[in-house]
């Protein structure tokens, strides 16, 4: 059984890692050019359905799927043969694509739904989609991700389809290479009433189907409800030679065709680098004066004068004792988040990085998806090896105990959501479901990859040395005395969380809406920065007010340290709630479950993030001052 299990596995695991190919290719002139098609996409259900569930033409030979890699499998991408006929640097036009189609009522009745949705096709040529181009005010291009399927009309409300397409393909050419590059590929989608011969009406001059002006109507006042529709699907293919190279051919998707300004995202690093700078300017005051101040009394030798007096030291100092006492209140979930929170901090800076270099581009799909599973997996060792070193220092005894919850607790609940939100997705026949072999797959790579990786990390975390207090901890903890309203725990974190989440809030725009409105995210430089401005801030920030809370005699640190900068992904979901509510039009109660779900579990992610961030800053910072002083 065992073996059987660890063979099903590893033919699981064979897809993981294939991603498609991204080497410059050229085509000679009449070479055969493939199109293929993806899933469809609509920015109000989310819900991706395989291209040829609605009556379009299939290829001749059969619908064939590509071969995927797991990450594109995960996305729910399904990648498919079509009957389009393209041939490097020959034009075609008004080139019928198959026979006349008769959809049936149930067909119509589809069609018509999957328009009410909005709903996308998806196609591409060497790798690179389609961009549906249309005009903006000024008569500038705007650049879509997808292709509509349909529409309705302003004046009569008939559903129409967008059946004639004009496939406008950018081709480069230089003296170092032979050939021909693709690196273009726009389609301008038409609807037009045509009949049979779409070629006989064909005006060649425009290039043109005889009765454009008139839209393929499949739902109006004359076509009622329970009528079969005949439909001829056509399409044009123009090659334009482009001095685009191919390594820039990506640029026009990811930017939209100029529809975001570069200018935004800088006004979002000067937004963090303000809250970055002034949360500075604070700690150096604490660090600079009041803290230097703070230990030179300390450590000032006292006249007999002053001993005479007997005076009665306050301040940080006095809690010397007890400031490294373990925490009161669950130790062993104090380490196991810190653990986790180190692990999902490792992941994001490692793939943020890459993403920034230049290693995870979207024409390598799927490769962004590998990207976080495989570094969750790796940095298990990190989130076993933190988790120990934490236990560790409190004396704990419980190792098989915290391990375990370590290696399972936080992916396990995880796992248990997305398998919950993936059965819904199911239930509706959409190709976002991650098939049962790519789940299978995934639950392999978290029992044979990260668990004993974690199971690794721990052990060594565990041999290791113990983490010395430069101070000793008292037989007895003293007394807290009343503490200040502007230092309760909820006030702080209210202060502390909004600091943090301050400085992502407008990148977060842009982040959501490349998830939730089919568009591309590709500015990860400025992802870069302001997670760099994000772990300053969350670190300053715990320091200042952790500060604050010792000089107020209250050495209860531990779990304040994190929840002060954790706090922040409650702004964070509650900026997800605002987002849906004004930018977004989901439908349906699986979409909407979708994305809650989705964005409560980033919002955790995020929460482990700034709070093991935070803890991490105002460890160093609290042993520092107490190894500054001296201590009867």
């Amino acid at each position: 059984m065992a073996r059987v299990t660890a063979v099903a596995c590893l033919a699981a695991l064979s897809q993981a890692w294939v991603l498609p190919g991204t080497a410059p290719q050229q085509f000679s002139t009449g070479q055969a050019v493939e199109l293929k098609v993806n899933k469809l996409t609509s920015p109000k259900t989310h819900l991706g359905y395989d291209n040829y569930k609605l009556k379009f033409c299939t290829p001749k030979n059969g619908i064939q799927k590509a071969a995927e890699n797991l990450g594109e499998h995960l996305s729910g991408d399904t990648i498919e043969n079509s009957p389009y006929e393209l041939q490097m640097n020959v034009t075609a036009m008004c080139k019928p694509l198959c026979d006349s189609i008769a959809l049936s009522p149930a067909d119509v009745d589809l069609f018509v739904k999957r328009i009410d949705e909005d709903y996308n096709v998806n196609w591409m040529v060497d790798n690179l989609p389609a961009a549906a181009t249309g005009l903006l005010e000024g008569n500038a291009v705007l650049y879509a991700r997808g292709i509509p399927v349909g529409g309705i009309e302003r004046d009569t409300g008939a559903y129409f389809l967008y059946n004639h397409h004009r496939m406008t393909v950018k081709v480069h050419s230089d003296p170092s290479y032979d050939g021909l590059r693709v690196v273009g590929f726009e389609v301008q989608p038409m609807s037009v009433n045509q009949a049979n011969e779409v070629t006989a009406q064909c005006n060649k001059e425009s290039g043109m189907p005889a009765r454009a002006e008139a839209h393929m109507i499949i739902r109006s006042a004359d076509v009622a409800a329970g009528s079969t529709v005949n439909v001829v699907y056509s399409y044009d293919v123009v090659w334009v030679p482009s001095d685009i190279e191919w390594a820039s051919r990506w640029d026009v998707y990811l930017n939209m065709g100029g529809l975001y300004s570069n200018s935004v995202h800088w006004f979002s690093i000067i937004n963090s680098l303000i809250i970055s700078v002034f949360l500075t300017g604070m700690v150096a005051m604490i660090m600079v004066r009041a803290l230097h101040a703070d230990i030179a009394r300390y450590n000032r030798v006292l006249t007999e004068e002053e001993k005479a007096e007997e005076r009665e030291e306050s301040g940080w100092k006095l809690v010397h004792g007890d400031v490294f006492r373990p925490p009161a209140r669950s130790p062993i979930a104090f380490s196991v988040f810190v653990g986790i929170g180190s692990q999902l901090t490792v992941m994001s800076a490692s793939t943020i990085i890459f993403a920034a270099i230049g290693f995870l581009s979207p024409a390598n799909r799927g490769s962004l998806m590998i990207a976080l599973l495989l570094l969750f997996l790796l940095a298990g060792s990190v989130a076993g090896y933190t988790t120990a070193r934490t236990h560790k220092m409190f004396n704990g005894t419980q190792w098989q105990r915290v391990t375990l919850i370590s290696a399972l607790g936080f992916t396990g609940f995880i796992f248990s959501v997305l398998f919950i939100l993936n059965a819904a997705v199911w239930s509706l026949g959409s190709t976002n479901a991650v098939q049962f072999s790519s789940m299978f797959a995934v639950l392999c790579l978290w029992l044979l990859v990260s668990v004993p990786l974690t199971f690794a990390g721990a052990y060594y975390g565990f041999k290791a040395d113990k983490v010395e207090f430069p101070v000793r901890v008292s037989a007895m903890p003293r007394q807290i005395p009343p503490q200040p309203w502007y230092l309760r725990a909820p006030l702080t974190m209210a202060i502390g969380g909004v600091l943090p989440f301050g400085t992502v809030f407008v990148e977060l725009f842009f982040i959501l809406t490349s998830l939730w409105l089919d568009q591309y995210y590709y500015v990860f430089g400025f992802l870069l920065l302001v997670f760099l401005l994000l772990v300053v801030t969350c670190a300053e920030i715990s320091i200042v007010l952790t500060y604050f809370q010792l000089c107020a005699e209250d050495y209860r640190w531990w779990w304040r340290s994190m929840l002060v900068p954790g706090a922040s992904g409650v702004y964070l979901y509650a900026y997800c709630i605002f987002y849906y509510s004004v930018n977004l039009d989901i439908s349906g109660p699986v979409p909407k479950m979708l994305y809650f779900g989705y964005m409560g579990i980033v919002a955790a992610a995020f929460t482990l993030v700034t709070a093991v961030v935070g803890y991490l800053a105002t460890f160093a910072f609290v042993r520092r001052i107490y190894a500054a002083i001296k201590v009867d």
